[in-house]
């Protein structure tokens, strides 16, 4: 039994840092499912409802209210109960009307920053990568393990505004100067500054970017930073910014 476990679940102490559970409340959680995000940079379904929005007791109560179809993801249900919710995605709950973006805290633990209704139809995902298929076109690689075919022109760093559930591009944040952005990993996660420069190296070192945060600046890699506007940011955040 303990072998068959372990293929599905976790041992609490063994659950990634950025997990908001306990380690002694109970011996084990969920795995998240293989799917749009990493393990190491996402929940699952489940932590959600019961650990985090608490609107269910145990994991069972939990089961059924997803089975139900009673949570969106990015606007489709889902009924896995592990499947791995993770950052920039959008969390409804039909029946009470409420709604959620996933964000890292300044400790770099995924939380979820209730948002208005108008802030659901959409999410922001960056561009990690492109590369050109047969025929001609771009296949984008964004950061929530969708790919975007396109023949228009987007370079690794900029952020696409998604309509959610179609998938539609509705417009772009491009990755440059003056832009606002959220930083993503490092000492400084979840803090949010202005672009003040971008560093391009011609070696095997990562690229870095030169960022302003409330009158100090400092340096991170650049796959750190996710940009999410050019003089404010396009979706609300903790603390009002």
């Amino acid at each position: 039994m303990a072998k068959m476990g372990s293929r599905k679940h976790l041992k609490r102490f063994k659950s990634p840092e950025h997990w908001p559970i306990h380690p002694k409340e109970f011996t084990w959680t969920v795995k998240p499912s293989p799917g749009p995000h990493s393990i190491e940079g996402s929940l699952p379904l489940l932590v959600i409802v019961r650990d985090i929005l608490q609107i269910a007791d145990n994991a069972r109560e939990a089961r059924i209210i997803i089975n139900n179809g009673e949570i969106l993801v990015d606007g489709r249900i889902r009924k896995d109960y592990k499947f791995p919710v993770g950052f920039m995605d959008v969390i409804q709950l039909p029946k009470s009307g409420k709604a959620y973006r996933v964000l890292p805290d300044e400790r770099g633990r995924l939380m979820l920053h209730p948002i208005e209704e108008g802030n659901t139809e959409f999410k922001l995902c960056r561009i990690e990568d492109k590369v050109t298929i047969k025929g001609g076109k771009t296949q984008l690689n964004l950061h929530d393990g969708r790919n975007y075919l396109t023949d228009d022109e987007y370079k690794t760093g900029d952020v696409l505004i998604l309509n959610v559930p179609d998938q539609e591009i509705k417009d772009t944040i491009k990755f440059e100067d003056g832009t606002i952005g959220i930083i993503t990993g490092g000492k400084h996660i979840g803090e949010i500054g202005t672009v003040k420069e971008i560093n391009v190296t011609r070696s095997s070192m990562p690229n870095t970017v030169l960022i302003e945060t409330d009158g100090t600046t400092f340096q991170t890699l650049q796959e750190y930073i996710f940009v999410l506007g050019k003089d404010k940011p396009v979706i609300s955040l903790p603390g009002g910014e």
